[in-house]
């Protein structure tokens, strides 16, 4: 083969497995790249992350903080302080729809690492774990990078981790000189530069189930999208379907949310904390947020007539694929 030929750009696809879910690059390079050193690079930036921030991993920084004693600081490295300034930002805009405490509430509807069993909670059960709730116990020294346990707070970053890790794997690539890449962390999704034909990398965004609703298409040029709603875990208890997206406020799983809500950013973790947050808000309330934080959001709902019905911000639709 010609050095023409091993030089000219294709797309490579890379796979592994992170956060209890898997990911995947297809990034353009040349034909003889070496490929190795790319998925080794890719895999030990996200196993960093899952080091820091993993519910699951007694080890990791999260755990040994959730385990302090009330009053004791601790030192965040530069993905835990990165994840942790967002998680709080989105908090205090979304007024605690986003909280990064919420780990009592997820494991008493039996979710999570440390889950209960997956059946409604006692009331006292419930009351208890709620009482533990709060981002504004939190005290957060973002110049000093540090982090105070107040006591008995637990905290649960998955609803933003994997975005982050997304915007890592992004990072760590752009380092060794790639140009061009799609990159899938667990459905969290990130594209930037343009495949070798000249176009942009194309994504589908989810409905929320399996029916036959209209594709949506986006053209993620240099974004980012990220889909949450509560079909993806939950469970039934005397005919009621409870979802795993809990509300923060109330204690409860969400109620009538919408289907998906997809949510396009520069950052992939902005977007998977937003689409999180403004599925706990809901599509109406969450709509007005979404426009008053210049978000660009979709809400893919039920009508009454079972025809899908969306409600978009202008932000949104302007990342439509044409």
């Amino acid at each position: 083969m010609s050095s023409t030929a091993t030089a000219t750009p294709v797309v490579h696809t890379l796979y592994g497995e992170t956060m209890g879910t898997r990911w995947r690059v297809d990034l353009v390079a040349a034909r003889n790249v070496a490929l190795d050193g790319l998925h080794a690079g890719i895999q030990a930036r996200l196993d960093t992350v899952v080091a820091q921030m993993s519910t699951w991993e007694p080890a990791s920084d999260l755990s040994r903080f959730n385990r302090a004693d009330a009053g004791e600081w601790h030192a965040l490295p530069d993905d835990f302080r990165n994840v942790l300034a967002c998680a709080l930002e989105v908090a205090r805009a979304s007024d605690g729809a986003f909280d990064p405490t919420v780990a009592p509430l997820v494991a008493a509807w039996g979710f999570g690492a440390h889950a209960a069993a997956r059946a409604v909670p006692a009331h006292d059960v419930l009351a208890a774990a709620h009482a533990r709730v709060g981002w504004t116990r939190l005290e957060f020294d973002a110049d000093a990078a540090r982090l105070r346990q107040p006591g008995d707070a637990t905290l649960d970053l998955s609803a933003i981790a994997k975005g982050y890790g997304t915007d890592v794997v992004v990072d760590a690539l752009q380092r060794t000189g790639i140009t061009a890449a799609l990159v899938d962390v667990g459905g969290e999704l990130r594209g930037f530069g343009r495949k070798p034909d000249g176009t942009p990398w194309r994504v589908l965004v989810e409905t929320g189930d399996d029916d036959d609703a209209p594709p949506c298409v986006l053209a993620l040029d240099d974004a980012a999208v990220a889909t949450s709603g509560p079909r993806w875990q939950q469970f039934e208890s005397g005919g009621r379907a409870y979802a795993h997206t809990l509300d923060p406020r109330s204690g409860q799983p969400v109620q009538d949310a919408p289907l998906a809500v997809s949510v396009v950013a520069r950052q992939a973790m902005r977007a998977d904390a937003w689409a999180t947050a403004l599925t706990v808000i809901g599509a109406e309330l969450g709509l007005v947020v979404a426009q008053r934080e210049g978000l660009a959001a979709r809400f893919a709902l039920a009508g009454a007539d079972g025809a899908r019905r969306i409600l978009a911000t202008p932000r949104f639709d302007a990342w439509i694929a044409a």
